[in-house]
């Protein structure tokens, strides 16, 4: 039997996609488990090695990464030797940035073997597709996202953030390593009036297997606290987890939320 493995991190999206697959092997890195999920492991980083045979011992053919992790500090004195002959390889990339060591670990991957799948292939309801879900964008609120997209962009060019907060034309706040969140903090902290819209999207060039954006019911609370209108995504490149619960909080707070096209 091929099975398909989930390597998970924080969150709800593990899961959500646990649910929607036939027997999975939940393997979660170790401080990163998810909600709502045992996981069948836990690894570390490096033991990466050891972890992919087991998963081919359990018959994993096919993995996908899944939840929140941040950089673990790694320490030389947990390496197995496999493990420790990738170590310059996974040293180069982290100088690259998120997205070059992401893209070294499919590499890794791929090249034991395994088919490494996106959101999308197992779970295309996550992912929306062009359309205005909730509200109507207004004249201003166009204008807006298509500043925010331009700055995201610029952000996702140099590896910094998927996301921009902007009103009336004023960039408000980009998205960098504290996250959608503290982002969304600081602009209700700090700006003055209403209205403007959040946008995110994937960096361009990213290999939208993996850390695609998420949006979640308390985006839209924090998106309400900072008197947004919008919430506006790239089409096709951001996970709606929880999509009833979006959606009737967002009805609720009066925000239009909108998967525009890129």
């Amino acid at each position: 039997m091929t099975r398909t493995a989930i390597i998970a991190g924080q969150g709800d999206l593990p899961a959500a996609l646990a649910a929607r697959l036939d027997a999975p092997v939940v393997a979660a890195l170790e401080g990163f488990i998810p909600e709502g999920l045992v996981p069948d492991a836990t690894f570390r980083l490096e033991r990466l090695a050891i972890l992919m045979r087991n998963l081919i011992a359990e018959d994993v053919t096919r993995v996908i990464f899944a939840g929140a992790v941040r950089r673990p500090d790694l320490d030389p004195s947990f390496f197995d030797p496999e493990t420790a002959q990738l170590v310059p390889r996974i040293l180069a990339a982290m100088q690259g940035g998120d997205d070059g060591l992401l893209r070294a670990v499919i590499a890794v991957f791929e090249e034991r073997g395994f088919e490494v799948l996106g959101i999308g292939d197992v779970a295309p309801d996550l992912v929306p597709a062009e359309g205005v879900l909730t509200g109507a964008p207004t004249a201003a609120d166009e204008a807006d996202a298509a500043r925010a997209a331009a700055i995201v962009r610029a952000l996702g060019d140099v590896d910094v953030g998927q996301g921009a907060v902007v009103a009336g034309g004023l960039c408000l706040a980009i998205e960098a390593l504290p996250g959608t969140d503290a982002m969304l903090d600081w602009v209700a902290m700090t700006r003055e009036g209403e209205g403007g819209v959040f946008f995110k999207a994937p960096k361009p060039g990213q290999d939208r297997r993996i850390d695609l954006p998420t949006l979640g019911p308390a985006t839209i609370r924090r998106a309400a606290k900072a008197a947004l209108s919008c919430i506006a995504w790239e089409a096709g490149g951001v996970i709606l987890l929880n999509r009833e619960a979006v959606l009737a909080e967002a009805e609720a707070q009066g925000i239009t939320l909108w998967a525009r096209a890129s």
